[in-house]
């Protein structure tokens, strides 16, 4: 049976999530002044959206309020997304990753920065950028023993060569309407 009052929470709100597609990452209870403050994060593959996030939020209210986990004190409720910079800590974290850039520390304490590429249950295949831009990024097997931490890392001057071949389609289909 669990114990404290986060794993009692987690253990209400898991099936709730499932059921509604999403996947609980987080569950934390603060004490915010005379109120307790629940902060839950959940996820799912491709995303979460506004709606889904407050459907999810009034299915844990009215769970809270019929349940007795939270007492008769006062509390506030929030839901919400991991965020951009989301720690990697379970395979499907990896998985939803893929292609995103990541700060990594491993076990043996070296860092690196990588781009995921692909992942598995036991560990992701990642292109380790070279060091100050020098050289050519490398391919490399990671196993999650090997992690200590990783988190996603927000880029704000990636240029996608997708979005740019596009781009240059789209620039190409304008002129050729221009001109007929």
């Amino acid at each position: 049976m669990s114990t404290t009052p986060t794993d009692r929470l987690r253990t209400l709100l898991e099936p709730l999530a499932a059921e509604a597609g999403l996947d609980l990452e987080e569950v934390k209870v603060t004490q915010a002044g005379s109120r307790r403050q629940v902060q839950i994060d959940v996820d799912a593959d491709g995303g979460v959206d506004l709606d889904a996030i407050a459907e999810f939020s009034r299915l844990v209210g009215q769970a809270l309020d019929e349940s007795d986990l939270m007492g008769d004190a006062p509390y506030l409720l929030e839901v919400g997304s991991p965020g951009a910079e989301r720690p990697l800590s379970e395979p499907r974290h990896w998985r939803r990753a893929t292609g995103r850039l990541a700060a990594i520390k491993l076990v043996d304490g070296a860092e690196l920065t990588a781009r995921v590429l692909e992942s598995d249950e036991d560990g992701a295949l990642v292109e380790v950028q070279p060091v100050k831009g020098r050289g050519r990024p490398k391919e490399r097997r990671l196993e999650f023993a090997e992690i200590a931490r990783a988190r996603v890392q927000v880029e704000f001057n990636r240029k996608d060569e997708e979005l740019l071949d596009a781009a240059a389609d789209i620039a190409d289909t304008d002129e050729e309407e221009e001109e007929a």
